[in-house]
Order: structure tokens, then sequence, then C-alpha cells
């Protein structure tokens, strides 16, 4: 029988595998297309924020003595925070990755044809709002009696990580409406790689079993509920692709087709072909 250790390692890389392999199939559909149409620059965008915020966390759980010792203080039947070297290696890949995709929305960089979309106010609206809270919080800390040391009477340093963390959980909450959205106005998910997300549904999986495991391991949850973020983020992933897998599969499936046809041509009259095509199929289908 597998040793708890080897369980535990096996999740924690079969996660990371699964989650770092769904950053590729967009960027490499972008490039064989030679377009970003289909897709929309605020998702790159808000997940590149998001992981920043993210990293951030991971480092400062992983090899802050500080904060390490903050967190065994408020957690003292579990006092090892749950964030694995695996989890530090998987967020800078990705910081990498949601950079490289979002850059290729910038013509002069890629030469990619563009389509309609942009990132949008409410996107920027709401990255603006992350970072000026996350100055806020650092001001109150440092303010704070102790000066953000004493993390047992007030105000302390892991609690500016835990609120950076949760930037990361509010970005990916609404990181996937502006695609989704996009998705339903185009009535179509043709130039939205559907491979990375069935990786990422898996990642999501395993990322909700790895702390369900490590904590059962510890015998003790608060391995979920002092790493909130981490439990959360698996979550809220499986809901999310859940509705990109019933669009690409089943709203919009018959659409594909037609929809490719059009995409790949990439022609000026883009949208009155799309169109037209469009209504050829509905009239077929009322018929």
């Amino acid at each position: 029988m597998a040793s708890p250790e080897a369980i535990r390692l096996a999740k924690a890389i079969s996660r990371t595998t699964s989650w770092s392999l769904s950053f590729y199939p967009q960027p490499l559909l972008n490039i064989r297309r030679r377009s970003t149409r289909g897709t929309t620059p605020a998702f790159p965008f808000i997940n590149t924020l998001g992981f920043v915020s993210y990293l951030t966390y991971t480092l400062a759980l992983y090899a802050s003595p500080l904060i390490r010792s903050q967190y065994a203080i408020r957690n003292p039947s579990s006092p090892d925070p749950t964030v694995r070297f695996n989890d530090v290696v998987f967020t800078v890949h990705a910081v990498i990755l949601s950079s490289l995709t979002w850059s290729m929305f910038a013509p002069r960089i890629w030469g990619f044809s563009q389509g309609s979309q942009g990132v949008g106010i409410a996107i920027y609206g709401i990255a603006a709002g992350c970072i000026l809270s996350v100055i806020l919080l650092a001001i109150v800390v440092a303010a704070s009696p102790g000066g953000g040391y004493d993390s047992q009477n007030g105000w302390a340093w892991i609690d500016l990580v835990y609120g950076i963390s949760y930037l990361k959980l509010l970005v990916t909450i609404i990181k996937y409406v502006p695609q989704i959205h996009t998705n339903y106005k185009l009535k179509s998910t043709v130039g939205w790689s559907i491979e990375q997300i069935l990786m990422d549904v898996l990642g999501g999986v395993l990322s909700v079993g790895q702390v369900v495991i490590d904590s059962l391991l510890e015998g003790d949850w608060s391995g979920v509920t002092g790493n909130p973020v981490k439990f959360g983020l698996g979550n809220v992933t499986v809901v999310a692709d859940a509705v990109f897998l019933w669009q690409h599969y089943v709203l919009y499936r018959k659409r594909r087709g037609l929809e490719a046809k059009v995409w790949e041509d990439e022609g000026e009259d883009y949208d009155g072909e799309r169109r037209r095509l469009l209504a050829e199929e509905e009239e077929d289908d009322g018929r």
C-alpha cells in the first residue's frame, strides 16, 4: 500500500501538471490561427493580476520566516502551511504563460487579427480596486499597535498576505465572466480552446483533493480553514469550467462547424458572413 506521503506527492504532481498544461492550448491555438478572434483580452489580463497576487501569497507562506511563524501562532494544531514547493513552481509558470497570452492581443507584437472585444472599463476598475485595497491594507497593518508583528493581538503581516490571496479568489470568480459572455454574444465557442478547460477542471478537482488529503493525513481541518484560497480556487474553477463545457458541448455544439468555416477564412466581411451562416442554420432548425 502506498504511504500517505506518496499519495500526497502524487496528488500534488498530478494537480500541478494538469493546471500547468492548461495554459498552453489557448496560446498555441492563437498562434496556429494567427488570430485572437473569439476570445477576450479581459481573461488573460485579469488572470495575470490574479496569479501575481497568488505568487506573492505562496512565496510568503512557503519562504518567509515571519509569515510562517505568524501562521503557526494562528494555527497551533497544524503549524505548517499547506503550501508546497509545487505551488510556487506552478504559480511562477502561470504568471509567465498568462502574460504571454495577454501579449497576443497586442498587434504590434504578434500581428494577430483581433476581434472587437476590449478589456473593458469594469475589469480595469476591478483591477485598480484590487491594487488600491492592498495598498490600504498594508497601511492599516503598518499603523497597527504591533506594527504588524503581533499576530495575536491585532493586525499582522499575515493578514496582508491573506488579503492579497483573497484577490486571487475574487479574480478567479470574475475572470471567467467576460469569456462566458463573449461566447454567449457570439453564440459560439470557436477560438476558445476547450482543451484548456478540460485540463483546468481536472486540476481543480485535484486541487480540492490535495487540500482534503493533506488535512486528513494531519488529522486537522485547519489546513482548509488556514488555506481557504487554495480550497476555494479549486471549487470555483470546477463550477466555471462546467459552464464552458456546457456551452461548448451542448449549447453551441451545432454551430461549431459553421463558425469554424468563417473563422478560418478571417475575411474582411467576417461579421456579415457569420450572421448569414447562423441565419441559414436557424432556418434549417425551424424546418
